[in-house]
């Protein structure tokens, strides 16, 4: 997960708070959503102009949530499922 000082959490809390609440139940209309908060984030931050390294840090840290993400959460629910539901050798 993101590892920043606990102080520096903090102001971001409310606004993250805000938008999670915006953003609607509808899996169908969820990741379409999720997607305009972020790139329009990453635009707002990087600003219109970014260059090459921008990029590459943009696409680093894409990549690091995907793989944390995966890791601290996909991860174990898929390992939950394996012994809810039995492994694909049990097949």
């Amino acid at each position: 997960m993101p590892y920043i000082k606990k102080e520096d959490r903090a102001v971001y809390q409310d606004s993250i708070n805000r938008l999670a609440e915006a953003v609607p139940d509808d899996r169908t209309a969820r990741p379409g959503h999720m997607n305009y908060i972020v790139s329009l984030l990453i635009e707002r931050v990087y600003g219109p102009q970014m260059r090459y390294c921008d990029h590459n840090e943009v696409l680093g840290f894409l990549e690091g949530i995907k793989a944390e993400f995966y890791r601290r959460k996909t991860a174990p629910y898929e390992d939950e499922k394996i012994v809810s539901e039995g492994d694909l050798t049990d097949l």
